[in-house]
């Protein structure tokens, strides 16, 4: 169908990436009205929330279809997975993002893994395993010769949680056991991914891609430990940066060139193209860039910070993603540095509670932040916390020192019952 001159948009989600895109999307003259399914308080100021869970694929495309969404946005990667893009294209709708047999890039990481190995293209070595025995005696026959860590994964989907680094055998068994036994990711452990460990930095470069065409946005660099120093369980992320300067125009060609167009164009071989947001999580090392994992939409908290920075209508360009005409577009970029830092419930990555109120949250934005909601939900017309990622606090500056000095401020003007936040996000730039 033809685009009207303004359309209805639907962004589907309720964290903080999916703020992030409601508020962007917002901005766009392109939009005529904005609804978000299920959305959450923050996203409200922004868009109207539909009830409806962000997995209910057959509820949202009914909702599409009856109420003329003229283009429909997914956030988070579990309705990508299951085949949200398959079911709105067979009705005609439009949507951003990748079919389901395209999402098995982030879905199933022994489908990535063996497709970057067919295709030469720079990994860690690995092995697959579907069944705990062989595994467990994979690594300690690893550990009877090597005191290099290991890496272990879930095979599917885990909310980013699923990865476990591993110093010595009984710490790799033990993960084994989680992931394979005690099923702590449920099916997502049929599978195992034993990988070796890369040292280096790390950094994500998301990409547009049409099918055809690449565009590859600001690198961000994220902070996946609990604690200040890099130390405590992995979490989904404490906060980020953007951009990154070890990320060098060279870094990034190399990223585009040897690892993101080759994966595209080894799914391609397969009968699969890729439209929507590639997400490539890659490690600096000595021998060059290589990549660790696949995302297959927007990373969060890594879109609270890259889409502030972006100049250019997200709308637009999300359109001619859709349609397969991304070479028509230059995305432009504020020439400024921004950082995110995020605030968690206590207890977070383990177990914590929720239903805290919330107070401060217009004295953080009167302090020049963006309060991007992530797990709020209201009480009695009060915002309290609903998850273990409460907020994500982005700044804007001139340099990182300012950006930096900017997101803490305003956090600190935050107040709940037990949050926490690591103090040294961004400290290594300066």
């Amino acid at each position: 169908m033809d685009l009207p001159e303004r359309l209805k948009v639907l962004v589907v989600g309720g964290g903080g990436r999916e703020h992030a895109l409601a508020w962007k999307i917002a901005q766009s003259p392109l939009v005529e009205k904005l609804y978000c399914a299920p959305g959450n308080p923050g996203m409200a100021t922004v868009a109207e929330r539909v009830d409806i869970k962000a997995t209910d694929l057959k509820a949202l495309a009914d909702f599409a279809e009856a109420n003329d969404i003229g283009l429909t946005v997914v956030g988070p990667e579990s309705p990508l997975i299951a085949g949200i893009v398959d079911e709105f294209e067979s009705r005609g709708l439009r949507i951003f993002g990748p079919c389901k047999a395209a999402a098995a890039l982030e879905g199933s990481k022994a489908f990535t893994k063996d497709l970057l190995r067919e295709n030469n293209i720079p990994t860690a070595a690995y092995e697959t395993f579907s069944e705990y025995g062989p595994a467990s005696s994979f690594v300690k026959d690893h550990f009877s010769f090597s005191v290099e860590p290991v890496v272990v994964k879930a095979d599917g989907e885990a909310a980013g949680k699923g990865v476990y680094i591993c110093q010595e055998a009984a710490e790799a068994d033990e993960a084994l056991r989680a992931v394979m036994v005690d099923r702590v990711f449920g099916e997502s452990g049929n599978k195992a991914v034993v990988e070796e460990f890369l040292t280096g930095q790390e950094a994500t470069i998301m990409g547009l891609v049409d099918g055809g065409t690449l565009a590859t946005l600001i690198p961000v660099q994220d902070y996946k430990r609990v604690f200040d120093n890099d130390e405590g369980p992995n979490t989904g992320s404490m906060g980020c940066y953007a951009p990154v300067p070890v990320v060098t125009e060279d870094v990034r060609d190399f990223v585009a060139e040897k690892i993101m167009v080759p994966t595209m164009a080894a799914l391609k071989r397969k009968g699969i193209v890729f439209k929507g947001m590639l997400y490539a999580g890659v490690i600096l090392t000595d021998s060059g860039p290589k990549l660790l994992e696949y995302n297959v939409r927007f990373g969060d908290p890594e879109t609270q910070v890259v889409l502030p920075l972006m100049e250019s209508d997200l709308v637009e360009t999300m359109l001619a993603v859709v349609e397969g005409r991304l070479d028509e577009i230059e995305i432009r970029w504020y020439n400024k540095k921004a950082v995110c830092v995020v605030i968690a419930s206590g207890g977070y990555p383990g177990d914590y509670e929720t239903g805290m109120p919330i107070d401060g949250l217009p004295d953080a934005e009167s302090a020049g932040a963006i309060v991007f909601h992530a797990g709020t939900k209201t009480d009695n017309g009060k915002i309290v916390t609903g998850g273990g990622r409460v907020l994500g606090v982005t700044a804007l500056g001139s340099d990182y020192r300012e950006a930096i000095a900017k997101a803490y401020v305003a956090a600190d003007r935050i107040h709940f019952d037990k949050m926490h936040m690591r103090r040294d996000i961004g400290r290594r730039l300066l």
